[in-house]
């Protein structure tokens, strides 16, 4: 999950710098070499392949910043998330491959770093193959997984991210429901917010908000590199050379990347991509196939579908956008995303002002929001109403999140016994159709292949 930030180096070098700028900053990257007699490997597709791999490093970081964000002990150097970012070959689009580090792997035969053994191919999860092999295994591994060459290798850890956000200022994120996680200490209420680093950390590490676990966790990831991107490509850093440095070497402080990688490659790609933009990037996750998929003295993995996941692979040997071409978008602001469709959402609605026809107006403009209203509204007990409030079993409660996505400004009120069916008290701040904001739910994770633009996931 620290990985995201290592991408901003590819973008960052299109300030067009002069070589011996680019020449110093290349002397800050460790070096690492993944492709060590690496033998019998795929054959090269159109485009480059990095694969960024994030690692809990956290020597340099503060006794404070391990207390406030939640940061606990010693690092264990091991991997926590892994990507693949296939860039065209006109260096004017991305897509950001997400590989959850549960997944299930064979890893190849290989000598243990740590107790110097041979090990014959076995299987394993596909986060474990660092701990056991380094850079090395765990390029071969996701080689073997995807039949995909992978061009380079970059490695970043928690002071690499937490040092590149706040350098730019903070990154702003949008969430349309409260995001509250007890082990990194994320506490987020519903809209906008600028993250610093260590709240953004804690906001690409979380994984106990919702159901959805590291799965989860990987579309805020995603979220987060495109708002990233946003941030970078809109804040003027790549025009002016002196915070284009500051980044950069803030970026490359703790990086590890291949020898193959220098100066040279920095300054070519970075002409090329002057233009890139958030849509000018696409993020996915390889499709899954069974998520609780038991193995053997290794525990609960997750399956890939390997007939969607080959299929998205050679999308990217062939260098095609997994996305569709983006429709032309209608007038307004783009959809907020929830978790539950509107259309199963039930709605009763009630007129809680003096306003004859109000309650009306708001069924009608609910339903055109693809609520599922009743259409039958009735006048409420109240009639001095200020605020539209909406009423709700606390067990459906992950539908008045998102029904009060949709109704800004309103007040949600748990009322035990309820059922199903949400109640909207319209109030006099209700003033029309134009209250009501679009929303959509995201795709679901299993057996799916949800393929999101940059441009659609930034606020």
């Amino acid at each position: 999950m620290r990985a995201v930030t290592t991408l901003s180096v590819v973008v960052l070098a299109s300030a067009g710098i002069g070589h011996s700028v680019m020449a110093s900053l290349d002397a800050d990257i460790a070096r690492v070499d993944p492709f060590k007699d690496m033998k019998n490997r795929p054959a090269p597709g159109h485009g480059m392949n990095v694969l960024l791999v994030g690692t809990d490093g956290r020597d340099k970081i503060t006794e404070k910043e391990r207390r406030r964000y939640r940061l606990g002990g010693a690092p264990c150097h091991c991997t926590d998330t892994i990507m693949i970012v296939h860039i065209s070959p006109d260096r004017e689009r991305a897509t950001v491959v997400s590989l959850p580090r549960d997944s299930y792997a064979e890893v190849p035969p290989h000598v243990d770093q740590t107790t110097g053994r041979t090990h014959s191919a076995h299987p394993i999860k596909l986060n474990a193959a660092y701990a056991e092999g380094g850079p090395q295994l765990t390029v071969r591994t996701v080689e073997d997984m995807t039949h995909l060459k992978i061009d380079h290798y970059l490695e970043v850890d928690f002071i690499t991210f937490m040092r590149t956000v706040d350098v730019l200022g903070g990154v702003r994120i949008c969430t349309p429901q409260p995001l509250k996680d007890s082990y990194t200490g994320l506490d987020l209420s519903s809209g906008t917010h600028r993250l610093n680093g260590g709240q953004a950390l804690q906001y690409v590490r979380a994984r106990h908000v919702d159901g959805a676990s590291d799965l989860g966790r990987m579309k805020r990831q995603q979220r987060f590199l495109a708002a990233l991107i946003e941030r970078v490509s809109s804040s003027g850093v790549l025009l002016n050379p002196i915070r284009f440095r500051d980044v950069t070497r803030a970026v490359l402080g703790s990086v590890r990347a291949d020898t193959g990688f220098g100066t040279d490659e920095l300054l070519d790609l970075g002409r090329a991509m002057r233009n890139f933009s958030p849509s000018s990037s696409e993020f996915t996750t390889v499709p899954i196939g069974q998520i609780a998929y038991p193995v053997k003295g290794i525990g609960s993995t997750l399956k890939w579908d390997q007939a969607k996941s080959d299929q998205l692979f050679q999308s990217l040997r062939d260098d095609k956008p997994l996305a569709p071409p983006a429709p032309k978008r209608p007038a307004g602001p783009a959809p907020v995303t929830v978790e539950v469709a509107p259309a199963q959402i039930r709605v009763q609605v009630e007129n809680g002002t003096g306003t004859a026809g109000l309650g009306r107006r708001m069924d009608a403009a609910l339903a055109a929001a693809g609520f599922a209203t009743n259409h039958q509204p009735v006048t409420a007990a109240r009639h001095d109403v200020r605020r539209t409030v909406i009423s709700y079993d606390p067990r459906w409660d992950r539908s008045a999140r998102s029904l009060a996505a949709a109704l800004p400004g309103s007040e949600l009120r748990a009322v035990k016994g309820m059922g199903p069916v949400l109640r909207v008290t319209t109030g006099a701040d209700f003033k029309g159709p134009a209250n009501v904001r679009k929303v959509r739910a995201e795709a679901p994770v299993q057996g799916e292949t949800s393929v999101i633009r940059g441009d659609e996931t930034v606020c």
